[in-house]
């Protein structure tokens, strides 16, 4: 699998609405941290998640968490 794109070294903290969400996985998405279809005709996929009700959340932005869409500080050991 080709590596994703490094959208940012450092989470996405957001206040999201309970509901469904496609996180971005390539790191092409001009939408970042959530999917626009860029990643067509690649390997990659979004990472479908849902909150049952309103929270705040870090969203991975360097694509490289091993919880995704979560961040677990991956962006911290990167070269």
């Amino acid at each position: 699998m080709t590596d994703p794109k490094i959208a940012a070294r450092r989470p996405a903290v957001l206040e999201l609405a309970a509901g469904r969400y496609a996180y971005c996985t390539c790191g092409q998405s001009a939408k970042q941290p959530f999917c626009d279809g860029a990643h067509a005709g690649s390997e990659f996929r979004p990472t479908i998640f849902e909150l049952a009700e309103p929270a705040t959340k870090a969203l991975c932005q360097c694509k490289h968490t091993g919880h995704a869409p979560f961040c677990d500080g991956s962006h911290g050991r990167l070269p």
